[in-house]
């Protein structure tokens, strides 16, 4: 009796423990966990776009440009991965967070898409899932340049509203909820839907349009939102970059005797670097004009020391001998602002101006700038104020002036932000201003900062309209700070002018690690400026210096009288901040194929009694609330030292520069020289950036 109770005690706690076990079994299977990955193809190259969906669900996700995805699923769920041209592949989600994948090409599948995406249909069942008009039935009209306004009224159910095509299940115009392009056969990422519009119509043979269900059907979760499939004459469009750069001409020599002035103005920015650096690591042809030599040069730190008079920079000299040329000499001028802790940086009256237009709506757009404006939220104090002003088709206030102690809620301002509509940036730069003055603090830091990619389309848009708009408004006292985002329709050119006449500075982000080095390392910087309109003026010796060129600066060049000229804007220096300036020269007497010769002058004479100065500089500067200069100099004498650490590393960044640009002052060198040069100059490098900048120059190595 006794082994028959104690054998059915054990058999109940038996059967309990199993049951426990089964139900903690469910619950775990049940619990969604986040699962990331990266999807490649048969080459290990990321694929953007590829459609990752839980399998008998409708949740599902994308990949981003490098390929990465991100969702919640279960233990248990199947993830299916589809992408144009590729076979489906499944997989379990198991007890592992990451799940990579390798789509196999599937060129059969490819080919019965694009064959149906091009109206050459093979199956009768989807000849009512499609409308499409050919080339021939458009009338011809050169003013019509846009395939918006090929479409308009020529297909049913397809609406054509601010150059947007949509069907009547597509209905907005958030980037998000845009419909799939496919171009002869290739998908479009939604970055560049707006590109689209660049296509002639008399290129465009046949326009087939896919509602919604239909199109997830036939070309996946990337097509949720209905297809737009464009058939071309040639049959391989391909779709350009729209970003624009203002346009360059590279510095030459000048003769000392004849011009001994050289005159510019500073320049703080730094994102023609980052930018570069983006389009490096995206394996894409870097234009010419969106190489700026003096933003690369001075996106680095440099061993200058703290002033230590009244003035708020120090000056530093340095000549060596050319490292790409050893007949000339380089010549580094370098300025280093006063730095000032966090803690003693007056009160702040900050007006976030963002961009929430539909072209913001990619990852690396609104995404990015809302996880890179947090981390400047993180840093405010009680005394500082944050105001967040919007645009797209029109602008508005989505924040009144909030304490910098009320994070939770400023952040939860940034999170709600989506984007969506047209681009009116000059009514958003209008609205963020009056903001800003009807909170102006006295004695205060007083900015706006402006977060957009640039593309304005509605209202005051075109650089002029720009540039007259933020001259005015930068009488108010109210400094300016412009973050540029994204790519594909970057316009650096405007952000450049709205930073330049608005007395501010420009960056390009990137990525997180770039919006950590312009929101915490360079937090002063970024936001306090401790001196305005700072000019340079250098004379050179003609007994001295037969012939100089500045590298870099040309869209900062002044005329000579503008150097005393205290109405004439220059370039703002933040706290911490450091400009870099570098000279070639080439000394009297050393023939150089660079110079061409010149008639003999009957009335000049190089005549000096400073014989052994080789340059006088003088640097012009006001303080932040003033209006009237205050001039120092600072004179360097004929004087060649070994080269130093920073100098050789600046000298590597302006010859990569040189070369990206492909300036006929480079003396035939390689890359490899830019390397060598790089890895004497790598120094302690605290940061990384040095060593970032070398395996930068390494990959493009590569690639050409």
């Amino acid at each position: 009796m006794y082994f028959y109770r104690n054998f059915k005690t054990t058999a109940m706690i038996k059967q309990l423990f199993f049951v426990i076990l089964i139900f903690g079994i469910s619950i775990i299977q049940a619990q969604q966990k986040e699962i990331t990955g990266i999807v490649t193809d048969e080459n290990n190259q990321g694929l953007p776009g590829v459609s990752v969906l839980i399998k008998g669900t409708t949740n599902g996700t994308e990949t981003n440009f490098d390929g990465n995805y991100v969702i919640k699923a279960k233990i248990g769920d199947t993830l299916v991965f589809t992408y144009l041209g590729f076979k489906k592949a499944y997989k379990t989600v198991a007890k592992s967070s990451i799940i990579n994948v390798e789509l196999k090409a599937d060129a059969s599948v490819l080919d019965e898409i694009v064959i149906v995406g091009y109206g050459t249909q093979r199956k009768q069942s989807i000849t009512g899932a499609v409308s499409y008009i050919k080339a021939e039935s458009r009338k011809s009209n050169p003013a019509h340049n846009k395939i918006t306004k090929a479409l308009q009224g020529k297909v049913s159910g397809v609406n054509i509203s601010n150059n947007t095509i949509s069907t009547k299940e597509i209905k907005s115009t958030k980037n998000k909820d845009q419909p799939l392009y496919i171009v002869d056969g290739i998908p479009v990422q939604n970055n560049y839907n707006s590109l689209i519009q660049n296509i002639n119509p008399k290129d465009i043979e046949k326009v087939n349009i896919y509602k919604p269900k239909k199109a997830e059907k036939l070309f996946g979760y990337a097509a949720r939102n209905g297809c737009i499939v464009i058939r071309t004459k040639k049959g391989n469009y391909k779709i350009e970059n729209d970003e624009s750069y203002a346009q360059i001409h590279e510095n030459n020599f000048e003769r000392a005797h004849l011009a001994p002035l050289s005159t510019f103005s500073i320049d703080v920015d730094k994102a023609s670097y980052s930018n570069i650096r983006r389009m490096i690591n995206n394996g894409q042809k870097i234009p010419l004009d969106a190489v700026k030599i003096e933003e690369m040069v001075n996106y680095f730190d440099y061993a200058y020391a703290q002033p230590t008079d009244k003035h708020p920079f120090s000056i530093h000299t340095e000549v060596v001998k050319t490292p790409w040329n050893q007949d000339t000499k380089l010549v580094r001028i370098g300025l280093q602002g006063k730095k000032y802790e966090q803690e003693n940086l007056p009160a702040s009256n900050l007006t976030f101006l963002i961009d929430v237009s539909g072209s913001m709506g990619n990852a690396n757009k609104l995404p990015l700038l809302k996880a890179a404006f947090k981390l400047l939220v993180n840093q405010l104090r009680k005394k500082d104020k944050v105001s967040i002003v919007v645009y797209a088709g029109a602008a508005g206030v989505v924040l009144k002036p909030t304490s910098g102690n009320q994070k939770e809620k400023i952040i939860a301002a940034l999170d709600h932000l989506q984007s969506g509509g047209s681009t009116a940036g000059g009514e958003g730069i209008e609205l963020a201003y009056k903001l800003a003055e009807k909170n102006f603090k006295k004695n205060g830091n007083n900015r706006v900062i402006l977060a957009t990619d640039g593309d304005f389309n509605v209202g005051a848009s075109s650089n002029r309209q720009m540039e007259k708009l933020i001259v005015e408004k930068r009488k108010s006292g109210i400094f300016l700070s412009v973050l540029g985002f994204g790519y594909g329709n970057y316009k650096d050119e405007k952000l450049e002018i709205l930073a330049d006449k608005g007395n501010g500075n420009h960056a390009y982000i990137d990525t997180m690690q770039e919006a950590q080095k312009v929101f915490g390392e360079e937090f002063g910087g970024t936001l306090y400026t401790i001196a305005k309109d700072v000019k340079i003026q250098v004379e050179f010796n003609p007994n001295k210096v037969q012939a100089y060129r500045l590298i870099g600066y040309e869209n900062r060049l002044l005329n000579d009288e503008d150097f005393i000229d205290d109405t004439k804007d220059a370039g703002e220096l933040g706290s911490g901040h450091k400009v870099t300036a570098l000279y070639e020269i080439i000394p009297v007497g050393v023939e150089n194929d660079y110079l061409k010769k010149i008639p003999k002058l009957k009335y000049t004479k190089n005549t000096t009694n400073n014989s052994e100065e080789l340059f006088t500089v003088k640097f012009r500067y006001k303080k932040p609330s003033e209006s009237k200069s205050i001039e120092i100099i600072h004179i360097q004498k004929d004087e060649i030292t070994a080269i130093s650490n920073d100098m050789h590393f600046a000298s590597a960044v302006a010859l990569f520069g040189m070369q990206l640009r492909k300036s006929k002052y480079y003396n035939s060198t390689n890359l490899n020289d830019v390397l060598q040069l790089a890895q004497k100059g790598r120094g302690e490098d605290k940061q990384g950036y040095r060593a970032e900048f070398i395996r930068l120059v390494k990959s493009y190595s590569n690639e050409i």
